[in-house]
């Protein structure tokens, strides 16, 4: 198809960007903006010159794509309806509330044809593009993920609010079974727990320490790769990456070269939504697709049943 027919189910802190990049993205029509607050969807739509809906259903027929923002315990029932007619879906992450969910959605898609995407949006940073090839065989991970108290919705942990967007990035680079969790969390300023820590061993040899919180004063987002011979730092929010080598000459003393990678910097957003509409154009898998979507999934569950005094 030359053009796809789109609408932004949800959209609130995080639908009203979807929004917004969907009405201004080549090769996309944004055919209208869905939410259950009819005040808000009005409001948006006016700002896109499109149509404001409070039921997802009856956008059937109208689209050949949705995205959704809503709260992750809404996903399952909004997409399957699209998912079953065939018409492409790209869910926010995490992508259900349970991995029981998350198969529906990945057997609803493989039934029908449609386009699955999960909205991991780390995986479309320019810096992480730019580092991935590099990163071959790390021996030690360190992510720091802090953030302030945000002005949204807080129905799920910090691990599928927060940390899980490290957890695809991780899963993508390691590429090996995860064969230990330690792991504790604490809920601060909310009923659901706020900072987690969890220090995960894999099969290969690499551990990872991840950090994520969202009630820091100030906001991190970084990751660093360790490897033989190699060192990589990714900070997402700038976009930048510094990778040092060490370089072995024979009969001269080995030297540490390296500096900061050229970024082309992009808006994330922007590119995995595009990646998506390409996806449905084409009838191909996105980037970050539903079986993806679903094993950072598994382990975001593994990571909080460990919290919550489970074994591993």
């Amino acid at each position: 198809m030359d053009t796809v027919r789109i609408a932004a189910i949800g959209v609130g802190y995080l639908g009203k960007h979807h929004a917004r990049i969907l009405a201004q993205l080549p090769g996309a029509h944004l055919v209208a903006v869905c939410d259950a607050n009819a005040t808000r969807a009005a409001e948006i739509a006016a700002q896109h010159g499109t149509r404001a809906v409070t039921d997802a259903a009856s956008l059937i027929g109208d689209v050949d794509a949705v995205t959704i923002a809503a709260p992750t315990e809404a996903h399952h029932a909004l997409a399957m309806p699209f998912l079953t007619r065939g018409i492409g879906v790209l869910v926010e992450k995490p992508m259900a509330r349970s991995l029981a969910e998350a198969d529906a959605l990945i057997a609803a898609a493989d039934a029908s044809g449609a386009v699955l995407g999960v909205g991991h949006t780390e995986r479309f940073n320019p810096a992480v593009q730019a580092a991935l090839p590099f990163v071959t065989d790390p021996g030690f991970v360190e992510v720091h993920r802090l953030g302030t108290f945000p002005e949204r919705s807080l129905d799920i942990d910090v691990v599928f609010d927060l940390m899980i967007h490290d957890i695809d990035v991780l899963l993508a680079t390691v590429r090996s079974e995860v064969v230990g969790i330690d792991a504790v969390g604490v809920p601060v300023l909310t009923g659901r727990v706020d900072i987690a820590n969890a220090r995960i061993k894999f099969a290969s040899g690499c551990t990872a320490n991840l950090t994520a919180s969202r009630i820091s004063r100030d906001r991190v987002r970084k990751v660093r790769f360790f490897q033989r011979d190699q060192y990589l730092s990714i900070d997402y929010a700038s976009q930048e990456v510094e990778r040092f080598a060490l370089v072995r000459q024979d009969g001269a003393m080995p030297q540490i070269v390296g500096g900061k990678l050229d970024i082309t910097r992009d808006e994330p957003l922007r590119l995995e939504l595009d990646d998506f509409v390409q996806a449905v154009r084409a009838r191909r898998a996105p980037r970050v697709d539903g079986r993806q979507g679903r094993t950072a999934l598994a382990l975001a569950q593994r990571i909080t049943d460990v919290m919550a005094g489970g074994q591993q």
